[in-house]
């Protein structure tokens, strides 16, 4: 990002973190979210709590609901009441949308297509790589248990899904049917499939189920530093995906709540130096690095990644080729 761009977005979250707008009534707020963002919002929150104290005179008390990305799109669906929802990847976001509580268009609404921070599928294995796990074609040999979570429900899931998808059409040179059975030895592989990601964490470290974890960078980072250090180590595959994880604005509900002004705000500032730096301490990767220290930088490796757009293109498409009901996935799945 150049430096205009880059003033213009500091003028906008300066404008949102010194007290622009309306203050409404509104005691509360409820950002529905993912399972693997846990950590992050309970560093966020209160801060966004005491900025609003000080620049709006109320107090405000941001509420946190967490699950699999895709069941927490369907309990807002279903009247959970969320104001922001900050979920694991756009298709669940589209999917509120298109229920008629998310206005068209929301991707525009706040910077990089409203993707704050990203993050990409890494390996976590157990000390000793007693497997000889080092890239996509291991995950497929017989005896190797893969603990991952079921991509209809969990936006990790689904982003693990993509990128061994993914990097099986990139080395065959674009051959489906090569990708197709890729992903069918894989899936055979996988002994259980959580609903999300922190319970596939779970699975592989508290119940020791499986010789590998498909896992979000930002989980296998808080596995190996906070959870088992010593215990577990990440293993980088030869590529990966880009997975970039959404916020928006639940429209109804905020202007039913009179919250919008609170949601923006608590939107907004995770553009903000400090909510960048805060997304580096939960190892998510920040949007503006050069927001951040370099110490808090240095714990991110340069990985190959590819985008969803240069592989598939439309989500629209994707979601029903591959994780509708009776798509890919469950064609692949239910054959095991």
């Amino acid at each position: 990002m150049n430096k205009l761009k880059l003033s213009a977005i500091a003028l906008a979250v300066g404008a949102a973190l010194t007290g622009a707008g309306v203050a409404h009534a509104q005691s509360t707020l409820l950002n529905t979210s993912y399972d693997p963002t846990r950590e992050l919002y309970k560093a966020y929150n209160p801060e966004f709590e005491g900025y609003w104290k000080i620049n709006k005179g109320k107090t405000i008390s941001v509420q946190q609901s967490h699950g699999g990305s895709g069941k927490q799109a369907r309990a807002v669906i279903d009247g959970n009441g969320a104001d922001v929802v900050t979920l694991g990847i756009e298709s669940d976001i589209d999917a509120i949308q298109k229920a008629g509580l998310i206005k068209a268009g929301w991707q525009k609404e706040f910077p990089n297509h409203s993707v704050p921070y990203t993050s990409n599928i890494a390996f976590v294995v157990r000390a000793g790589n007693p497997k000889g796990i080092k890239d996509w074609s291991d995950l497929i040999k017989p005896g190797v248990g893969v603990i991952t979570s079921n991509p209809k429900t969990s936006a990790g899931g689904r982003w693990a899904y993509l990128a061994a998808y993914g990097q099986a059409l990139e080395k065959s040179k674009g051959n489906a049917a090569v990708a197709k059975d890729y992903i069918g030895k894989l899936y055979a592989n996988v002994p259980i499939l959580d609903s999300g990601a922190r319970g596939s964490t779970n699975t592989f470290v508290e119940r020791q189920q499986g010789d590998v974890l498909l896992a979000w960078e930002n989980e296998a980072f808080l596995i190996t530093k906070e959870l088992g250090e010593g215990k577990y180590t990440v293993v980088r595959p030869s590529i990966s995906i880009l997975a970039e994880p959404p916020v928006a604005i639940v429209d109804a509900n905020a202007d039913a709540h009179g919250s919008r002004q609170a949601a923006h705000d608590y939107l907004i500032g995770l553009y903000s130096k400090r909510g960048q730096e805060l997304a580096a301490d939960n190892y998510y990767r920040p949007l503006y690095p050069k927001l951040v220290s370099k110490d808090k930088l240095a714990v991110f490796p340069k990985v190959k990644l590819f985008t969803f757009e240069k592989v598939f293109g439309d989500w629209d498409q994707t979601q029903k080729v591959h994780f509708d009901d009776g798509g890919l996935f469950d064609q692949i799945y239910n054959k095991r």
